[in-house]
């Protein structure tokens, strides 16, 4: 990532492009042109048919000039540093400063490009953009433009599992201003892959975690609180009072005064649904086992057992 600070003294954080994509870039470029430069070239041969030889001659110069040259700077100016290649890749040419590119810059880019790209084969601009740190061929540096990534890759945004419930509110009263940025980054990259790691190790990552938070907040961790969910705790707190500051005084997470929460904009309050907390519950006694009920034997006649299956029953 390069960092350039405009007049104005922003900082401007730019990817610049690797060779392998802006190679990729020309190459679709010189495709395309090269399929338009040859219609245009059957078209000459076709109409010119009649000239002279030394008429066919200028008008195949200019028609190299006017689509190897004229259009991909025409075509950088229109759309401020997208050619076909760029947009096909996700670049872009801007000035050094960051803003966008203007004819003067294009001009000189493809000036210098007919003689590092066209005719050394790109040899030229794939050393010197190897050799300059930002990726900048011959061309760049004399105009004065950066080739930079447009579309970034974004991540899926991991999830922190909230706390348990009877853990809301209950750390209210730390002063968590105290602990750096990345220790909080830690904490909340714990918590989304806690799931994901061992038993054991995850414990003590807890504990030390635990142990360095309550370091910066000068209040030691409740002992009965197990250390994963007063970390999740402990950030859901934050969290409340980072939406205190940006929606409002009387904001809390998921309370009135909160985009989304109950009593927003005329909402009704609703009953919220239990939230299923990752944490492992506390052991439950079971309850003891019913008894079983004791049948007890009848007692049977013994005149019975000797009576037939029939149901004759002999004279006494």
């Amino acid at each position: 990532m390069s960092e350039l600070v405009t007049g104005e003294a922003v900082t401007l954080e730019l990817r610049p492009a690797k060779l392998p994509s802006r190679a990729l870039a020309v190459l679709l470029d010189l495709v395309a042109v090269g399929l338009v430069y040859t219609v245009v070239t059957i078209v000459l041969v076709i109409s010119t048919a009649s000239l002279d030889e030394a008429a066919q001659f200028a008008l195949s110069i200019a028609a190299f000039i006017l689509v190897l040259v004229g259009a991909p700077i025409a075509a950088e100016t229109l759309s401020h540093g997208r050619s076909l290649g760029k947009m096909a890749c996700g670049l872009r040419v801007v000035r050094d400063d960051g803003g966008p590119i203007r004819f003067r810059h294009a001009l000189v880019r493809g000036a210098v490009g007919v003689v590092e790209i066209l005719m050394t084969f790109g040899v030229v601009a794939c050393i010197a953009s190897l050799v300059s740190a930002r990726g900048r061929r011959i061309g760049d540096v004399v105009a004065g433009t950066l080739v930079v990534r447009e579309r970034v890759p974004v991540g899926r945004t991991a999830f922190v599992p909230p706390p348990p419930p009877w853990l809301s509110g209950r750390f209210a009263e730390l002063d968590l201003s105290a602990v750096p940025d990345g220790l909080w980054l830690a904490v909340r990259q714990y918590l989304t892959r806690m799931g994901q790691l061992d038993p054991q190790v995850g414990w003590a990552m807890a504990e030390r975690l635990a142990s360095d938070v309550a370091a910066c907040t000068g209040t030691a961790a409740p002992h009965d609180v197990p250390p994963a969910a007063y970390l999740a705790a402990v950030v859901q707190e934050r969290q409340v009072r980072e939406a205190r500051r940006t929606f409002g005084i009387g904001a809390a997470a998921g309370g009135p005064g909160v985009p989304g929460g109950p009593g927003s904009f005329g909402a009704p309050v609703r009953p919220q649904a239990p939230v299923a907390v990752p944490y492992p519950p506390a052991a439950v006694p079971l309850p003891p086992p019913l008894p079983v009920p004791v049948v007890e034997a009848v007692p049977q006649d013994p005149a019975a057992e000797q009576r037939p299956s029939g149901g004759f029953a002999p004279p006494a």
